[in-house]
C-alpha cells in the first residue's frame, strides 16, 4: 500500500508539473525559454537587447505580433496565404484533407502521394501503392500525431493554435541529380520581404544531410556553418538554379511584413514548388550557424519594443 501511495503521489506531482509547463508555454513562454537557454547555452536571453537571430526569434515568440503565425505555419491553411499573394501556381497538388485518418479513402488517391499533419514536423508518410504499405499502421501513426500539441515540444505556442488536420499532397520526387540522391531543399532566409541567403539541404536521409549557405549571387560560404556528422559540409555542389530569380521573388512576396521567416522551395522538372514557411527554426535555438553569423542575421531583424 505504501508503495502504491508513493507511485500515485509522484504521478500526481508529474501531472501537475506538466500542466504548469503547458500553461507557461501558452501564457508565459519567456519563463520556459529562460530555463531551456540556461540548460542548452549556459546563459539566458538578453530580453532588453537581443542580438543574434536565435535571440530575436525568442523575443518575437514572447513579445512580437504572432497573430498571423498559426496561419503561416499551418501546412494546410498557408495554401490560402500563398494563393492570396498570387503564387498559387507554386503549390503542390492537394488531394484531400481530413480530421481523422480513418476517414481517408485510399482507393481514391493516386499511386504515389504524401500524407502529413498540418500542425507539426516529422509526421509525413510517403505512400507508394506499387510497393505496398501498411494502411493500418499509417492510420494509427497519423492519428497519434493528430492528438499531439506540437507547440509544447520546443516552446512554440503558435503551433498549439493550429487546428490539427491531415493532408494528402502531390509527392515531389527527386530528379536524381548527379550531386544529390534526394530532392534539394532550398531554404530562403528573408527579413521583411528581403531575401538574405539560401540554405540548401541535399543528399538527405535518416543519417543526416549535406548543407551549405549560398548568397543571392550563388556564392557558397561554408565558413558561416557549423558542420557535424549529421549536418555535413556539402562542399558547394549544388549548381545555381535556373529558377533562382523566381524563387527569390516569391520569397520576397511571401515574407513581406514578417520580421524574419524561412521560406522553403523545391524544384522538380524545371518547375518551382512552394514547401512551407517556418517562423521559429529549431525553436529559435539553431546550432548550425556560427555565433558571428547568427549576429549578422540578427542584425537584419527589426523588432519594435
Amino acid at each position: 500500500m505504501k508503495r502504491l501511495m508513493f507511485i500515485l503521489r509522484h504521478l500526481t506531482i508529474d501531472k501537475l508539473k506538466w500542466e504548469r509547463y503547458k500553461f507557461l508555454v501558452n501564457h508565459n513562454p519567456r519563463k520556459v525559454l529562460d530555463k531551456i537557454w540556461e540548460r542548452e547555452f549556459g546563459y539566458t536571453v538578453d530580453w532588453n537587447n537581443p542580438r543574434d537571430l536565435n535571440e530575436k526569434i525568442e523575443w518575437l515568440i514572447c513579445y512580437g505580433d504572432t497573430s498571423k503565425w498559426p496561419l503561416l505555419a499551418d501546412k494546410y491553411r498557408v495554401r490560402e496565404y500563398v494563393k492570396q499573394k498570387g503564387l498559387g501556381h507554386l503549390l503542390p497538388q492537394l488531394y484531400g484533407v481530413w480530421d481523422d485518418a480513418k476517414k481517408i479513402d485510399f482507393s481514391k488517391l493516386p499511386k504515389r502521394f504524401i500524407l502529413k499533419c498540418n500542425h507539426d514536423c516529422g509526421s509525413y508518410q510517403i505512400i507508394n501503392k506499387n510497393k505496398g504499405f501498411d494502411q493500418i499502421k499509417v492510420v494509427e501513426e497519423l492519428n497519434k500525431h493528430l492528438k499531439q500539441k506540437f507547440g509544447y515540444r520546443y516552446c512554440e505556442p503558435h503551433y498549439n493554435r493550429i487546428k490539427p488536420l491531415i493532408i494528402a499532397e502531390e509527392f515531389l520526387e527527386s530528379t536524381q541529380d548527379s550531386f544529390s540522391f534526394s530532392l534539394v531543399d532550398y531554404k530562403v532566409w528573408c527579413f521583411d520581404g528581403k531575401p538574405y541567403h539560401i540554405w540548401t539541404y541535399y543528399n538527405r536521409d535518416h543519417n543526416g544531410t549535406d548543407m551549405n549557405v549560398y548568397d543571392l549571387n550563388w556564392q557558397v560560404y561554408p565558413e558561416y556553418s557549423i558542420f557535424t556528422d549529421y549536418y555535413r559540409n556539402g562542399e558547394g555542389k549544388v549548381p545555381k538554379p535556373a529558377l533562382l530569380d523566381e524563387m527569390l521573388n516569391a520569397s520576397s512576396i511571401l515574407s513581406k511584413g514578417i520580421p524574419q521567416a524561412r521560406i522553403d522551395f523545391y524544384i522538380v522538372d524545371n518547375k518551382l514548388y512552394f514547401g512551407e514557411i517556418t517562423l521559429t527554426c529549431t525553436g529559435g535555438r539553431m546550432k548550425n550557424y556560427t555565433k558571428e553569423y547568427l549576429i549578422e542575421l540578427g542584425n537584419q531583424v527589426k523588432i519594435h519594443k
